[in-house]
């Protein structure tokens, strides 16, 4: 696999010799000290243009992330956040303090999740 992404020029994403960047909406790459790199490609629904005959660790997403999210609120007991967002060390007694903690204790729970 082939990734070049740089300013002002299209990203190129090789797998194989084959292009695929025109089904690819976005991509991430990861690697742990202890694993070798991990790429996701996010691609366009329906798009098809990618064949593999070999061996993989395969991680399919959608490219619509939103259900991740709605999955990750609904799971959220209201009372524990209640009760998590007043424990804070952070509350300033400022405008908005509750609602920049609940927001500080929901990217830490999503965080850990």
């Amino acid at each position: 696999m082939r990734v070049s992404a740089r300013p002002e020029k299209p990203v190129v994403i090789e797998i194989d010799g084959h292009d695929v960047a025109s089904g690819v909406e976005a991509y991430r790459i990861a690697q742990t000290v202890e694993g070798g790199p991990e790429v996701v490609l996010y691609v366009q629904p329906g798009w098809k243009g990618v064949e593999f005959d070999g061996l993989a660790e395969v991680i399919a997403e959608p490219s619509d992330l939103r259900h991740v999210v709605v999955d990750f609120i609904q799971s959220v007991d209201w009372r524990q956040l209640h009760e998590a967002v007043l424990a804070r060390d952070d509350l300033d007694g400022e405008p908005g303090e509750l609602t920049r903690a609940t927001l500080a204790q929901l990217r830490e729970w999503a965080i850990s999740a």
